[in-house]
């Protein structure tokens, strides 16, 4: 997780993320300030879980108002893999950074580095976690393609780290007019046994059937959401667990505060809900939870005294 030092709202995102709005009462500095402490909030509550948090500042030099978000730009594999991911918003590129990579390796094997940011030349886009949904145990990636996720990039990450791809159009409504929807982690959450889902935005019936049908084919109970409860982003979860193996379901109070009993009682069947107030960070980012957290899935170092 990437503590925040220039978070404000994003102009070069806000043209395809329907979910930023500008907070105009405040300053600058108060927007950081009010980010900075949910930051330091939600980490407190994953450690008072047990749950191990790498957290590492975002530099004082470069402005990257979006730092808050790693998933976007790196993803962490089972293999001593890292993929690095090609972003839309220019400023946004500036937060792949290598320096982070060599924090990991005092704790974590890093044995190769599979870069596709290239493809920002031929403005071709895949943000990672973002635009992916990894189910890693069935080695499925579903994706709602957008401007940024390219189909092409997305096929050639499939073939280098072995995922078969599902893919499908998601559209939210913006002022009476279906516009796509710019990460599939604000739709969709899969976790081991259960998916978290608002498939109304899949338009295509066809499509809407084959993302369903493989959700259940994987064994997975769908809990489906509601688009306007998607738009408090109940659809950025992310499952993670602790030391001791147990799991739990982390969303932002937003998120949480719009589910109904009903959703709720079938998620903690699988497990607790841990929920934290995100709101500077929702309304100026447009992203949630799910997005505040790169997932490291990368072998640990045997350490020896």
């Amino acid at each position: 997780m990437i503590k925040p030092v220039h978070f404000n709202y994003n102009e070069q995102t806000a043209e395809n993320n329907y979910f930023q709005e500008e907070i105009d009462h405040l300053s600058s500095q108060k927007i950081q300030d009010k980010a900075l402490k949910e930051f330091e909030s939600f980490v407190q509550k994953l450690e008072d879980h047990g749950i191990h948090v790498v957290t590492v500042s975002d530099t004082e030099k470069a402005e990257t108002p979006d730092s808050v978000f790693p998933n976007n730009w790196v993803s962490f594999h089972e293999d001593g893999r890292v993929g690095l991911y090609p972003m839309f918003a220019p400023n946004r590129r500036r937060e792949r950074r290598p320096d982070i990579l060599e924090i990991l390796k005092n704790d974590f094997e890093i044995r190769d580095i599979v870069d596709f940011s290239a493809s920002e030349k031929d403005e071709k886009y895949l943000e990672g976690t973002g635009s992916m949904i990894l189910d890693r145990s069935k080695r499925i990636v579903y994706a709602a393609l957008s401007d940024r996720t390219d189909e092409s990039i997305l096929r050639e990450f499939c073939q280098e780290f072995d995922f078969e791809c599902i893919t499908f159009t998601a559209t939210q409504n913006v002022d009476g007019q279906r516009m796509p929807i710019y990460h599939t982690n604000v739709m969709m959450c899969v976790a081991e046994d259960f998916s978290v889902i608002c498939s109304d935005t899949i338009q295509n019936p066809v499509e809407r059937e084959k993302v369903l049908t493989s959700l259940k084919n994987t064994g997975k109970e769908i809990i489906e959401i509601s688009e306007e409860q998607m738009n408090h982003f109940a659809g950025n979860m992310l499952q993670v667990h602790n030391a001791k193996g147990e799991r739990f379901l982390v969303m932002s109070t937003a998120a949480y505060e719009s589910l109904n009993s009903n959703q709720v009682q079938r998620i903690e069947k699988y497990g607790p809900i841990i929920h934290s107030s995100l709101e500077t960070i929702e309304t100026c980012g447009g992203g949630s939870a799910r997005c505040m957290m790169a997932e490291i899935f990368l072998p640990e170092k045997i350490k020896t005294n």
